[in-house]
């Protein structure tokens, strides 16, 4: 019976991201069945010999597919990092962005929308300028040739709020007519022009971020036990958190240079995993890479159906995410006095 419940649990992560993009090729402006889309992918594959028409094949696999498949890796890539921080740091309030990656990216993104105004540069300093922030945040937080976690944290929050008056900078300076607004809707989050060349470079980083984690997960275990009962055990606790922290920020700084800031994911979808697997990080992780995903794609979803115009996704992500949490809050409490 146990093998068939670890089986079932299994399939369902595995093809719940499949369901969701799938699903989300369906919806939109102009809407598709299931036999379209269907027929389009087959066709493309070579499978069948069927030809579609040219208006399906173009929603689906130019606008559609790339977004969901995007989607699907930013999500993954936030959930699975601020689940392996949580772990380390001891600390449920500790997101993917903890140690001034985000703040870092937007900064790079405005500085090259101030001076270059083009995709691929914007996708270079944005996340350059991610991993030199969570550098800056280690090597602040370092004491006594060690890592503790408070320090981290203090570094991060350090470097996150120079990054942010520097991104206000870069907005004060910036063309209010014309640079500013593309500032302005980068930061706040968006996958309206995610294609395959997004996928391409920043897919890289992220899986390979994301498959560090994985390996690594079991590992997680031993030090959120605490530092002291980690070094009893044998474990290089410097190169452990440094190949952690790489690893997150390699996925959360690749996500983050092609959608923007997208805020919560990786508070809240760690805290769901956790009401479903418990605390065990070699579950957990897999499981916040599957949900991540998921969600993210009908985030998205939801973004470009529910008004005229997309609302941006760090806007949906708080809304939702911040009356979410507050439930968890109460319920973790068993409720409030």
């Amino acid at each position: 019976m146990a093998e068939i419940k670890k089986s079932i649990v299994i399939f369902s992560l595995i093809t719940g991201p499949i369901l969701c993009i799938f699903f989300s090729m369906l919806l939109g402006r102009y809407p598709l069945n299931a036999a379209d889309v269907f027929g389009v992918l087959l066709y493309k594959l070579g499978i069948s010999e069927h030809g579609t028409t040219e208006m399906a094949a173009s929603i689906v696999l130019d606008i559609r597919l790339p977004r969901a498949i995007l989607g699907a890796l930013v999500g993954a890539s936030l959930a699975v990092s601020g689940a392996a921080f949580q772990g380390v740091f001891r600390n449920p309030l500790v997101s993917s962005s903890i140690l001034g990656v985000s703040p870092g990216a937007g900064f790079g993104a405005a500085l090259a929308i101030l001076l270059f105004n083009n995709s691929v540069m914007i996708y270079i300093f944005s996340f350059s300028f991610g991993i030199t922030a969570v550098i800056l945040s280690y090597f602040i937080g370092r004491s006594y040739k060690t890592t503790p976690a408070v320090m981290l944290v203090l570094g991060g929050t350090i470097v996150s709020s120079v990054f942010s008056a520097l991104i206000s900078l870069v907005k004060y300076w910036a063309d209010p007519y014309d640079q500013l607004p593309k500032i302005t809707f980068w930061l706040m989050g968006s996958l309206a022009s995610a294609s395959y060349k997004d996928i391409m470079i920043a897919g890289l980083p992220m899986v390979l971020g994301m498959t560090g984690l994985l390996a690594i997960r079991w590992q997680i275990n031993i030090l959120s036990m605490g530092d002291k009962e980690a070094r009893s055990l044998g474990v290089n606790l410097v190169f452990l958190k440094g190949m952690l922290i790489a690893c997150a920020t390699l996925a959360t700084a690749g996500a983050v240079c092609v959608s923007g800031i997208i805020g919560w994911v990786g508070l809240i979808i760690p805290h769901i995993c956790r009401m479903l697997v418990g605390n065990d990080n070699r579950l957990l992780i897999p499981t916040s890479l599957s949900i991540g995903a998921c969600y993210l794609v009908l985030i998205d979803l939801i973004s470009r159906n529910l008004t005229g115009s997309e609302i941006p996704l760090g806007i949906l992500t708080a809304i939702i995410g911040s009356p979410f949490f507050v439930y968890l809050l109460k319920r973790k409490a068993g409720g409030w006095s």
